[in-house]
């Protein structure tokens, strides 16, 4: 017996593996696009499928779909989304700009299992009733962005900013030597570094919920070209509702859906709040590389978890290998975004023609910053202990602790105290007690590093 079937579709015939779910029209895709080896995402899969499911509701409101048809696609989709037949969507990424593929690969796998619970159904004529790829993809970009988003991001950038929370609190009054350049700068406290880093990623989760608030727009219903051909006038306004129902998100139906059709604005304006995340997460990884270095000959101001061997040569040796995975995800996710924004400028007339390159790395983005912030902040940001005394000590040889007796000696005299101090290896409160008229009580008062770290002059 064969291992195939043939299969046939407006363009002739075509060999399917005999076991496969999909037809004609995804096996030339898979024949076509042997590009990477990486099929869509599921998330972004899932999305499709969701669009499915919508759509076949709102068909049979609106008088256009049987009953039949509409329990078969109905269950289909639950089939999948329940996570069945996962090895049926095996598209590659880089494959026709609208994704039709991808949307044809979604409509035979339904109609296959429709078929083998006894229902005929077509892929085109009942599962693609009222769509198009052209809006089918963008949608599923903004239904896998938004639920990614809101079930996996946000959570771990919270969770990520409640860590440093508890640590900043249990840090609130250690000193160290603050920098600027990466030269020694006035005291700070651990504590207030790390609120730093917590209040930036605050900022950017706000950033991250109006963008992905700005995706609940939607362009299903625009079909093939953003004018609504072949689709009831009331589908998109059922479609949202059938969605919305099932994902228990708030989309709705764009007005002039052309604009989410031949351009990706949104999605665009998304991916680069996602860069901002990565930002982020690069600052706070290599913040933490350095403060980690050493132990000898390097800051050593904090120790990270020790998680692995660091070397196959050097034996002792432990690295900070949480953040070096933190500092790779970032630098993966700009570079997606570039991409994201390249494809951006592809929407050429009535449709853009890189949609699954959006939506795959945008999956990736989210997925790529939700799993880094969570592995962050529990195996490096909660664990590591501060060496405090070594900062102490560092920050009482700080030369640049004369900034504080400024008011009271001038720039030029704090200069020359600094140089001296820096020169024979003494602290400054000894050469300035030596140097100036103050007492040890007063520049004991003045050079007080906790006192320094709050700031302002005294009235």
């Amino acid at each position: 017996m064969s291992d195939y079937r043939v299969e046939k579709d407006s363009l002739g015939e075509v060999k399917v593996p005999e076991n496969a779910l999909w037809g004609a029209q995804t096996q030339r895709a898979v024949d076509n696009f042997p590009v990477s080896g990486l099929p869509m995402p599921s998330a972004f899969i899932d999305a499709v499928v969701q669009i499915k499911r919508a759509a076949a509701l709102a068909n049979s409101k609106l008088g256009l779909l049987e009953d039949g048809h509409r329990d078969a696609i109905i269950k289909a989709c639950d089939d999948l989304l329940w996570g069945e037949h996962r090895d049926q969507f095996p598209i590659d990424i880089y494959q026709t700009g609208s994704g039709t593929s991808t949307n044809m690969n979604v409509n035979e796998v339904i109609a296959s299992i429709a078929r083998s619970n006894g229902v005929e159904v077509n892929p085109n004529d009942h599962v693609n009733m009222s769509q198009s790829s052209n809006d089918v993809i963008p949608t599923a970009i903004h239904v896998s962005a938004v639920s990614l988003i809101q079930t996996d991001l946000l959570p771990a950038l919270s969770h990520l900013q409640g860590t440093i929370y508890e640590r900043e609190g249990e840090l609130a009054e250690i000193v160290k030597t603050g920098r600027t350049h990466l030269m020694d700068a006035m005291p700070v406290t651990v504590g207030q570094e790390l609120q730093t880093w917590r209040e930036q990623l605050a900022a950017m989760e706000k950033r991250i919920e109006w963008a992905s608030e700005q995706l609940l727009a939607i362009p299903q219903g625009g079909t093939a070209v953003g004018t609504g051909v072949n689709a009831h006038s009331h589908f998109a306004d059922r479609f949202v509702t059938a969605l919305n129902d099932k994902t228990g998100f708030f989309f709705k139906s764009m007005d002039h859906k052309f604009v989410g059709q031949s351009a990706i604005d949104g999605p665009v304006s998304l991916s680069g709040q996602l860069r901002g995340v990565a930002v982020i997460l690069m600052k706070i990884a290599n913040d933490l590389r350095w403060m980690n270095s050493g132990p000898i000959h390097g800051l050593a101001e904090i120790s990270l978890p020790a998680l692995q061997p660091g070397s196959s040569i050097m034996p002792g040796k432990v690295n900070p290998v949480i953040p070096e995975s933190t500092a790779m995800v970032a630098a993966q996710v700009m570079g997606l975004d570039s991409a994201v924004a390249i494809a951006g400028q592809s929407g050429n007339f009535q449709l853009n023609v890189m949609l699954p390159l959006v939506g795959a790395n945008l999956v990736e983005m989210i997925s790529l910053l939700s799993n880094s912030s969570r592995v962050l902040a529990d195996k490096a940001i909660a664990g590591f202990t501060v060496n405090a005394q070594h900062l102490s000590d560092a920050v009482d040889k700080n030369p640049v602790l004369v900034t504080a007796l400024n008011p009271e000696i001038g720039y030029s005299r704090a200069a020359e105290i600094a140089k001296e101090a820096y020169a024979s290896g003494r602290s400054i409160i000894d050469v300035a007690e030596e140097r100036t008229d103050l007492s040890r009580a007063q520049l004991e008062k003045i050079l007080d590093p906790l006192k320094l770290t709050r700031g302002g002059l005294e009235s």
